[in-house]
């Protein structure tokens, strides 16, 4: 069997997942030929990931300025991108131009203008586009799916989405390139595009209009101001009055974060380790969004990033009856510890509330892996060559990634305007 040819673009925290699978679970069926990145550093320990943990030779490396002739020289069949999200668009565009499918982090992309060059640009193509959602395959999240298909609750009317970011995982996306929106399309896109695609997946709908409210309250130099704080540092590394701050981060004691950033600054310009309470901070900590569906469901949803506990409260109302799911996550900072820890779930719980009925939980299958058990559930149906029969439709394309999307980039406008958004207006199908 010909082994099919992946290249990677970006070769930060989310990277590794992807190609020490290609390198080992994978190996039979697929092949590593290059990588991709602004830093040498980064894919000098990629490749040495390579070598001392999956028994795989290097892979050639290209700077990101020789994107186009790393395709011509390797030509590579998929092209994973995990790059900075605000540079997916051009890395797909180019990609598929260039003849090649791609595999991409979520979010696809940050805003309308680079989502509707995506979808132009896959039209034009036909080239696939294939979206990293890994919540959909958690066993936890994929019941849900299952329940609301099987009718379990009837028609759904209403969903209340919580979702909590403690001050451990939810702090470190105010260190990195995250905290600016300019980046990141904020947490609304970056990370609720996480939450706003399982809602689409469960119920089967898209959005319709959206309202939001956002605001930063806790991080940020002007919010721990009023709380306060008098002494702040720019960075934690050589930092004394980091070293008694519960928010800093010590990347010289953790090899992977040393290596992937310390490492490589002085190529990349890149600062892993801003303080949190900085004053340049652009993206929101305290979100509120209401969402009518175009099924006419309606859902009102909140992130929160500095909370004591990580996890979420979810209820699904419908005319049969209601859902109520729930999950106390782990905590962890992306890419400083082990992967199945990322996402991992200390608990969850799924109690179904019958019309008339009596109340009961749920039995849910429980798995490894990061992200409770998704990551090899999804990497099985993206890189196995004949993956298992999946009668809940997990795999998520370019149409999924862009409407999970549309939700937060409608959000964001909102927050902007004061005003509804039309979820239609944003994009030309």
């Amino acid at each position: 069997m010909e082994k099919k040819r992946y290249a990677q673009v970006g070769t930060g925290g989310r990277a590794r997942m992807f190609y020490e699978a290609i390198a080992t679970r994978y190996q039979q069926s697929s092949s590593l030929v290059a990588f991709c990145d602004m830093s040498r550093k980064r894919m000098e320990y990629a490749n040495t990931i390579l070598a001392t943990q999956c028994a795989h030779l290097p892979v050639p490396t290209y700077h990101s300025s020789e994107f186009d002739r790393m395709i011509e020289e390797t030509k590579p069949d998929v092209v994973i991108v995990t790059t900075v999200d605000r540079t997916h668009d051009e890395y797909i565009i180019k990609a598929m131009e260039m003849g090649c499918d791609v595999i991409c982090e979520k979010p696809i992309t940050i805003d309308s203008e680079k989502a509707q060059a995506i979808l132009d640009a896959q039209k034009r193509t036909g080239r696939s586009i294939r979206v990293a959602f890994n919540y959909r395959y958690a066993p936890h999240h994929s019941k849900i799916r299952s329940l609301i298909a099987d009718g379990t609750i009837g028609s759904v009317f209403s969903v209340h989405f919580e979702w909590l970011l403690n001050t451990q995982h939810g702090a470190d996306y105010y260190r990195r390139w995250h905290r600016n929106k300019l980046n990141s399309g904020g947490l609304l896109v970056h990370k609720s595009t996480h939450h706003f695609d399982l809602v689409n997946f469960w119920l089967d709908t898209q959005p319709k209009t959206v309202f939001a409210f956002g605001a930063l309250n806790f991080y940020g130099q002007a919010a721990a101001q009023k709380r306060g704080v008098t002494d702040f540092y720019y960075r934690c590394h050589g930092s004394e009055k980091a070293k008694d701050d519960p928010f800093a981060i010590d990347l010289e004691s953790n090899p992977t974060l040393k290596g992937l950033y310390l490492d490589a600054e002085e190529e990349s310009g890149y600062i892993r380790d801003r303080s949190v309470f900085s004053d340049d901070i652009s993206i929101e900590d305290t979100m509120s969004v209401l969402v009518k569906y175009k099924s006419g469901a309606m859902m009102s949803y909140s992130l929160n990033t500095y909370l004591p506990w990580e996890g979420f409260n979810v209820a699904i109302n419908g005319s049969k009856g209601r859902i109520e799911y729930s999950a106390l996550e782990k905590p962890y900072i992306n890419a400083g510890g082990k992967m199945c820890d990322e996402g991992a779930t200390v608990f969850h719980k799924i109690r179904v509330c019958p019309l008339l009925d009596t109340p009961y939980e749920v039995e849910i299958e429980t798995k490894s892996g990061g992200h409770g058990g998704g990551d090899p559930t999804m990497l099985d149906d993206i890189f196995l060559p004949d993956p298992p029969f999946d009668p809940l439709k997990r795999k998520a394309d370019h149409t999924d990634g862009l409407r999970s999307i549309l939700t937060g980039i409608a959000a964001n406008k909102s927050i902007a305007s004061s005003l509804p958004v039309d979820v239609d207006s944003l994009l030309t199908w």
